[in-house]
């Protein structure tokens, strides 16, 4: 059976989380492996920021665990011991659905790592897998090679997504929209799909959907906007924009557009950066929100604000986001996160209980 017919479906970010998991960077997989510490100190900063608000699950290879005990120390933050070969959890690391009883359950995504682009995914193809049968959680193999930036759902049955990700024909070339469209419903319990066109210039994600708008409540969507008609983000905000407008939610509601400027174009090695405050984390009660400084600082300060209004009952976290977005994502790529379901009794929490400290914790003594 399918998880639609169990009545499993996937929340919303916004409901409230058990944990979050998050993969360890990998040196040899690394676009530059030479920032390998400068990332590591990156990726410890977000960590401990997200470990402020609910616990992490660091998902780590054999071989790095000393390196990443030597840069987290916090409390609130385990290690799962599991090699893969990239890091980019929400992408390779399994989606989390639950149904009206509170179970939570885990989709099996295939993936490739987005459309072959590196010849290093055959243990990220088996991460997702890997990672439910050590939390102990019900696993539903979809046939459909997907990652988890590229949807985003508002918990009441409608998902937004790029047509140049999802319908890329370096995904799943014998399927159609109609078909994605079905197995969505079938595995993540959605009624309708939102397809805007393109994602950000110089997504290497193909248009990750998590780059360019999400999701801010039931009705309510976040676009990042360019004004300046030279930018060829431009384009991609007015097409996108005028979708939206036309646009209504599974349950018939017209959509409240919330935009928030982009931050200035960043280059490196003469490729554009994909900068995008819409990479922030929810986790309970805060926002984790990248944000790049220098030039940026004025948008920094406007993102901060914006998303300060739209969720009052949130604090805004802010991290560098030029840590590590020169391996190609950002908070939202590197997180993947837990619904509170699974209640404080689970299976997982239980097991990682019972690990030996120096391997489940961070070094205390860094």
């Amino acid at each position: 059976m399918y998880p639609l017919d169990l009545g499993y479906k996937m929340p919303a970010e916004w409901s409230p989380h058990q944990c979050t998991l998050i993969s360890w960077p990998v040196q040899a997989t690394m676009c530059y492996p030479q920032d390998y510490q400068r990332v590591c100190r990156g990726y410890a900063a977000i960590i401990e920021a997200i470990a402020e608000f609910e616990p992490v699950i660091v998902v780590v290879r054999p071989d790095d665990l000393d390196t990443a005990g030597s840069y987290l120390g916090g409390a609130g933050v385990k290690f799962l011991v599991v090699d893969h070969d990239d890091a980019w959890l929400r992408d390779n690391g399994p989606t989390f659905v639950i149904d009206h009883r509170g179970r939570v359950a885990g989709i099996n995504w295939r993936f490739n790592a987005w459309g072959e682009k590196y010849p290093a995914w055959d243990k990220d193809d088996r991460l997702a897998a890997t990672i439910l049968e050590a939390m102990q959680v019900t696993r539903f193999d979809a046939p459909l090679v997907m990652e988890g930036g590229s949807i985003h759902v508002d918990g009441e049955g409608t998902m937004l997504t790029t047509e140049e990700c999802l319908l890329n024909p370096n995904r799943n070339p014998g399927l159609d929209r109609t078909r994605i469209q079905e197995y969505l419903s079938l595995y993540l319990g959605i009624d309708k799909v939102i397809w805007l066109k393109r994602g950000l210039e110089g997504d290497e994600t193909d248009g990750h959907i998590d780059n360019l708008a999400c999701w801010a409540g039931p009705g309510r969507v976040l676009l990042q906007a360019c004004d300046d008609p030279r930018d060829d983000n431009y384009l991609i905000t007015v097409e996108s924009r005028e979708i939206l407008r036309q646009s209504t939610d599974a349950r018939g509601r017209t959509l409240e557009i919330i935009e928030i400027p982009q931050p200035p174009p960043q280059y490196h090695e003469g490729r554009r950066l994909t900068l995008s405050y819409l990479n922030f984390y929810f986790v309970n009660g805060g926002i984790i929100l990248p944000v790049f400084g220098g030039e940026a600082q004025s948008t920094d300060i406007q993102a901060v604000q914006i998303l300060g209004r739209t969720f009052p009952e949130r604090r805004v976290r802010t991290v560098d986001g030029l840590a590590i977005v020169r391996e190609g994502g950002n908070v939202h790529c590197m997180t993947q996160q837990v619904p509170a379901g699974l209640g404080a009794g689970s299976p997982m929490l239980l097991r990682l209980q019972s690990l030996p400290r120096s391997i489940r914790e961070g070094n205390p003594d860094r």
